[in-house]
């Protein structure tokens, strides 16, 4: 593949976006409907610790999620009309984001993900949720909502890093084994895998972050998020920063770097991030993050400039992930 030459579903852009591919699938723009189920985290309600993620808001992650004291009905109606005032949209997909999406009872998410799948106007549902809270039931009700419904369900994979030592530091409660062995669970059952990389955690050089994108896209993964790293308020990471700073990218620093993590992304995989902005009434650092449409033209702009693409680095394998719909 040349720069001149990249695929046309890629919509003019270098990389294969999450918006590219809702738009070659269903024929027109799909938004995601952030929702709060209600569920907690076994990093927060002592099973495995209390205090959670270092990196973690309060929110769970679901920091722009809806409110969860609403039913998920309310939720879906509400995140729509907040939509409809900025695009007509017509279809969407159900993301059920704030902390940990398949750790609960096997009834209550059958109720939960069959309410949101039931609208016509919602085409597919994601769930984040971690790596160890993936048994056989819960992959089970997946394949039989899938099935039930004919909407694809895909999972997302909060893995961060495939550095042991980086996931112990950050308190995830679980190892790269573990995230393989999810990954490859997910695969077995024909459940597409979007895995979330965090790039900038303290004491990661860049070798160890691109080693991170090159060991996630060698497992049979449907998609990747390329995160930077937020210091939130509120969070122990936000202690350990104001006590002993950490360094942190700076926005040129991080285009440059993101480019080059795109450049091993081998181009079957779709890209459903590749920055962040964070909620601004808790990013600490780094503050520059918060220009989320300045990043993302520095970074069109460096592909430009570097005339490349995703996948031109990426080894060369037989081994494809899943599709990311079905």
């Amino acid at each position: 593949m040349e720069a001149g030459s990249l695929p046309k579903s890629w919509l003019d852009k270098p990389y294969y976006s999450l918006n590219a591919y809702l738009r070659q699938t269903f024929g027109e723009k799909i938004y995601r409907l952030s929702l709060d189920g209600g569920f907690t985290c076994p990093n927060r309600d002592g099973k495995l610790d209390t205090r959670g993620c270092i990196f973690c808001s309060a929110g769970g992650s679901g920091d722009f999620a809806a409110d969860r004291r609403k039913s998920v009905t309310d939720q879906l109606s509400e995140a729509k009309e907040r939509i409809a005032a900025k695009t007509n949209a017509k279809h969407f997909i159900a993301y059920f984001q704030a902390y940990t999406n398949t750790y609960a009872d096997i009834s209550y998410l059958r109720t939960v993900f069959s309410e949101a799948l039931s609208p016509a106007e919602i085409v597919g549902l994601s769930i984040a949720t971690r790596v160890d809270c993936l048994g056989e039931e819960v992959l089970q009700l997946l394949c039989e909502l899938r099935e039930a419904f004919h909407k694809p369900i895909w999972v997302e994979l909060g893995v961060q890093s495939s550095s042991d030592q980086t996931l112990q530091r950050i308190r995830s409660g679980f190892t790269f084994a573990d995230c393989k062995a999810a990954i490859i669970r997910l695969h077995a059952h024909d459940i597409p895998a979007i895995v979330h990389l965090i790039l900038g955690l303290p004491g990661e050089s860049r070798d160890t972050m691109l080693h991170s994108v090159r060991q996630v896209c060698a497992l049979p993964i449907a998609g990747l998020k390329l995160q930077l790293l937020h210091v939130l308020s509120g969070t122990d990471l936000a202690v350990e920063y104001a006590m002993a700073p950490f360094p942190v990218f700076d926005m040129e620093d991080y285009c440059q770097f993101v480019v080059t993590c795109i450049e091993h992304v081998p181009a079957h995989i779709v890209l459903h991030r590749i920055t962040g902005d964070g909620p601004k009434r808790l990013l600490l650092a780094p503050l520059w993050s918060g220009d989320k449409k300045r990043v993302l033209n520095r970074i069109h702009e460096i592909f430009r400039e570097r005339n490349t693409w995703q996948g031109r680095l990426a080894e060369k394998s037989d081994t494809k992930g899943k599709l990311l719909i079905r």
